[in-house]
């Protein structure tokens, strides 16, 4: 939605109708497939699926979500992660490596604690300042855009 004061694009917190609880429910999907820059496309196991390993062993103890996709089509940088949150905007992060897990884990529970539905900048672990690709706004958002 549109904040009518600044005019910037604003997460759609009220899109569902689910409790707070389910809301703040925050999902980190991993390229399972991703592999450093340079390395030989033959080259298994993958880093990606290491990545995807480690993240949901980190995130055990956790609420977060984690799931693999086969492919996010972010290959020139890297290992790569998005974090959703439902009526939020989505993260994409690159330049990962196998020993993010962890940060990806805490930038998500950062996330689901957020009250305005953005992950905070200054708290995020430095692997998810430097590594962020793109923010990605939610269907509803797009609504108020001309």
């Amino acid at each position: 939605m549109t904040d009518i004061i600044s005019g910037e694009l604003k997460p759609d917190l009220d899109a569902s109708s689910a409790d707070s609880e389910t809301a703040s429910a925050v999902t980190i999907i991993v390229c399972s497939s991703c592999r450093y820059p340079g390395t030989p496309a033959e080259t298994f196991p993958r880093p990606g699926s290491a990545l995807a390993d480690a993240t949901r062993e980190a995130a055990a103890d956790s609420t977060v979500d984690v799931r693999q996709v086969a492919c996010l089509g972010n290959c020139k940088r890297g290992l790569s992660a998005a974090v959703l949150r439902a009526g939020s905007w989505s993260y994409i992060f690159g330049e990962l490596d196998t020993d993010n897990a962890a940060d990806l884990v805490a930038g998500a529970e950062l996330f689901a604690g957020s009250s305005d539905g953005f992950m905070p900048f200054r708290n995020r672990p430095e692997a998810l300042k430097r590594g962020l690709i793109a923010r990605v706004p939610t269907a509803a958002n797009l609504q108020d855009l001309k």
